[in-house]
């Protein structure tokens, strides 16, 4: 898919962040949006927003992904590009978080499921897409982050596989790495970011439809972000847990 120009973009956790960002750079593509996240009054601001300065159809779905139920409320929705983006992580010790039956739901099973319901359609018609938001956590262990970043290592897995199986009938599946951003999601985590090089909502969301429309399965958002990526490839992997332990154990202390 090279264009998104009349297109229907579904976007998860599109109330904040990237989520919200796609949005808009979906909107200014000249797609029509169906938003979706669990704050109503976030959604119907920004959507009307988009409409008022793009001139698109923009459609509100109210959603908490990590109910099952929930995602009943997207059977038979049509999109020609699904953008999962909704997602939650915490930094800590693993036993400090009595549950992580919340975080998996949204991070893999919503995601999973999404992308069950629209990808026949997109098969049918013979073009399409799905844009998956993964992590540069991804392609490492990470000590205090560790179901976080084991999911995002789901993520771009089942990305590149999908990729690999529907590239060539003319659905393009992408997962999108970005590092540290600037957004709501890492106050929620309670994430420690200073001296961290930052990048903005925007930055991922314009390098992240960049790379779909060029047709790769992954895109590492930022070259600090790429080189600390392969970082791990040249490292005896104990020696690299092991510096990751370091720097996020003293990041979670001062938390």
């Amino acid at each position: 898919m090279k264009s998104i120009k009349g297109k229907t973009v579904l976007i998860t956790g599109a109330s904040s962040g990237i989520g919200k960002a796609f949005a808009f750079e979906a909107a200014k593509k000249g797609a029509n949006l169906i938003l979706t996240a669990r704050s109503s009054q976030q959604l119907n601001d920004i959507a009307t927003r988009i409409i008022g300065q793009y001139k698109t159809r923009v459609q509100v779905i109210v959603a908490d992904l990590s109910h099952k139920e929930d995602i009943a409320k997207f059977n038979g929705v049509k999109a020609d590009l699904l953008i999962n983006n909704a997602g939650i992580g915490k930094w800590a010790n693993f036993l400090d978080e009595s549950s992580y039956e919340e975080m998996l739901e949204l991070n893999i099973n919503a995601l999973v499921k999404l992308t069950q319901l629209v990808l026949p359609g997109m098969l049918e018609r013979g073009e399409g897409g799905v844009i998956n938001i993964a992590s540069t956590g991804a392609f490492q262990p990470c000590p205090y982050v560790a179901v976080y970043c084991a999911s995002k290592a789901f993520v771009l897995s089942f990305s590149e596989a999908l990729y690999g199986e529907y590239y060539h009938r003319g659905v393009t599946i992408t997962a999108v790495c970005p590092g540290n951003t600037a957004t709501n999601f890492q106050l929620a985590a309670k994430a420690d970011t200073k001296d961290m090089a930052v990048d903005t909502a925007e930055y991922v969301a314009q390098k992240g439809l960049e790379a779909f429309f060029k047709g790769k399965s992954y895109k590492i958002t930022g070259r600090v972000n790429y080189l600390q990526s392969f970082l791990p490839r040249l490292l005896p992997r104990k020696s690299m847990i092991n510096v990751v332990s370091g720097m996020m154990k003293n990041r979670v202390a001062t938390n």
